[in-house]
This record gives C-alpha cells, sequence and structure tokens, in this order.
C-alpha cells in the first residue's frame, strides 16, 4: 500500500466478518456489522449501525447512514438463501434507514448504478435496476425487479409496483403509486396518472427548448387524450421519424413496455408540466 493510501479505519465496536474486503480509505463507524462476501471500494464511509450482508460489492466515495441495510435476504416467501447479489456504484449517499435487498430465488442481482441519493427509510427491493443519479426520496417503496431510469425522481412514499419501469428524467410526484410503466420525460401522480412533460428537470439536465417543444408535442399527440395509444404512435409515425433523440427514446420505450404505461390525464384535467 502506498503512502498516500490511507489505510482503512474501522471502529472497535464493528464486527467485520474475514471474508470482508475494504479498500484503502474505507471507514466503518461504530456498531456495524458486516458478514459475507463484501467488498467496499475506496473512500467509502459506513457513518455507524450500517449493515451489510451477503455478496455484497460496494464501489468508491458512497457514504451510508445509521441504519442502513444492504444486502439482506429478499422479502420472498420462495427465497431459500441461494448465492444472491447486490453491486453499488461510486458516489451513491444512502441515508438513514435505506435498504437494499439481494436478488431472489428466480432472479440473481440487485443492481445500484452512481450517483443516486436515497433518502430517509427508502427501500429497493431484490432485483431492481437504479441507473444514475436518481433520486428515491424519502418513503419511497420499490417492488422487486423494478428498473429506474437515469436521473429519474420518485418523490416521498411513492410506491411502485414490481416490474414497472420508470423512464430516465421522469419524476413521481409525492404520494403517487403506479403499476404500469412511467415514459421517460414525463410527470406522473395519483395513480399512474400522467400530467406532463418534466421541464423543469429537462432544463436542469440541460435539454434544449426544442427539444422540450417537440416532447411536449409528442405528449400531447399520445396523452392529450385518451384513446387508443397504439392508435396514437400510428399517427405519430405519420409525421415521421422524430426530429429530437428525446422523442424516439419516449416512442421507443412505450413501444417496449410490457405492463403498459400509466395513462394521460382525463378530459376534463389541463395539462400540468409542473412550472
Amino acid at each position: 500500500m502506498s503512502g498516500d493510501s490511507p489505510a482503512p479505519k474501522v471502529h472497535p465496536s464493528a464486527v467485520v466478518g474475514p471474508d470482508v474486503e475494504l479498500a484503502p480509505g474505507v471507514e466503518i463507524g461504530p456498531f456495524c456489522l458486516l458478514d459475507g462476501r463484501i467488498r467496499i471500494g475506496p473512500r467509502t464511509r459506513l457513518i455507524g449501525h450500517v449493515t451489510v450482508l451477503g455478496d455484497t460489492e460496494i464501489g468508491a466515495g458512497n457514504v451510508l447512514h445509521p441504519n442502513v441495510v444492504i444486502g439482506d435476504e429478499p422479502q420472498d416467501l420462495g427465497y431459500t438463501g441461494g448465492p444472491r447479489r447486490v453491486r453499488i456504484g461510486d458516489r451513491n449517499v444512502f441515508r438513514e434507514g435505506v435498504t437494499i435487498h439481494r436478488g431472489s430465488e428466480h432472479g440473481e442481482i440487485t443492481i445500484v448504478g452512481d450517483g443516486n441519493f436515497f433518502m430517509q427509510n427508502a427501500h429497493a427491493a431484490h432485483d431492481c435496476r437504479i441507473g444514475n443519479s436518481a433520486i428515491i426520496a424519502g418513503g419511497a417503496l420499490l417492488a422487486g425487479w423494478v428498473e429506474v431510469g437515469d436521473r429519474a425522481l420518485v418523490s416521498g412514499n411513492c410506491v411502485v409496483h414490481q416490474y414497472v419501469r420508470i423512464g430516465r428524467l421522469a419524476m413521481m410526484r409525492g404520494l403517487s403509486r403506479t403499476s404500469r410503466d412511467v415514459p421517460p420525460f414525463c410527470l406522473m401522480d395519483l395513480t399512474h396518472t400522467l400530467r406532463g412533460i418534466n421541464v423543469v428537470g429537462l432544463r436542469r439536465a440541460g435539454v434544449s427548448a426544442s427539444a422540450i417543444q417537440a416532447l411536449r408535442r409528442a405528449f400531447a399527440a399520445l396523452f392529450g387524450q385518451r384513446h387508443n395509444l397504439k392508435a396514437a404512435l400510428a399517427e405519430l409515425d405519420a409525421a415521421g421519424p422524430p426530429k429530437f433523440p428525446e422523442v424516439a427514446e419516449m416512442v421507443a420505450f412505450i413501444r417496449s413496455s410490457k405492463r403498459g404505461v400509466a395513462f394521460g390525464p382525463r378530459h376534463d384535467a389541463p395539462a400540468d408540466d409542473g412550472e
């Protein structure tokens, strides 16, 4: 180990199993428990009272606050203790009480990318796939096999049904719930009801005003009124290939949906882009 790479710091009250690998600069605070085939990357901090179990890999520069639990068994009645895994990337923040479960009996791995922010008491169940720079707010619950795209926002106390996909830069408003896919760049509230385009999020992400306007037009064509979505897609296709990749991404996401996508607003509800 080179002189500029500090050795891991492990508090005397922490319990660290024999199969745990700690990279330089890792800090393990008071009363942490690490038990299993665990690898923790450089400069990751477990502040205290953190539990990491199973076959779990945590990358560099993560911060785990008190009472976080990573890699515990899935809440799956069919699970028999098989060697399932969790993989977490770099620079994630897990606030108090967050739980991330390992893969299920019929799955393999739960994956969290880079730069995500999990607020207090958020939960990602077995076999979830979380992209990069997403925000999972306080009390939000992601069931098994849920996919969350890059820079998506799942607001406080939202609930997401198993196998649902949340698209890139989509936003679920607080207390909402969905058992249907939420397309990229869209705002959703209540029960899988789309309200408009996530204009604020798109602007913060540097998406051009022209692309945002194109997304608004596509949203109006697809969800401006509740009608047959396949017919609406056909009408959109008839207008020619999308000029903006964001529109093409939204259309491709909708076409690939297996659960069906969230509904547009009712006819008596105006579009709402969150501005």
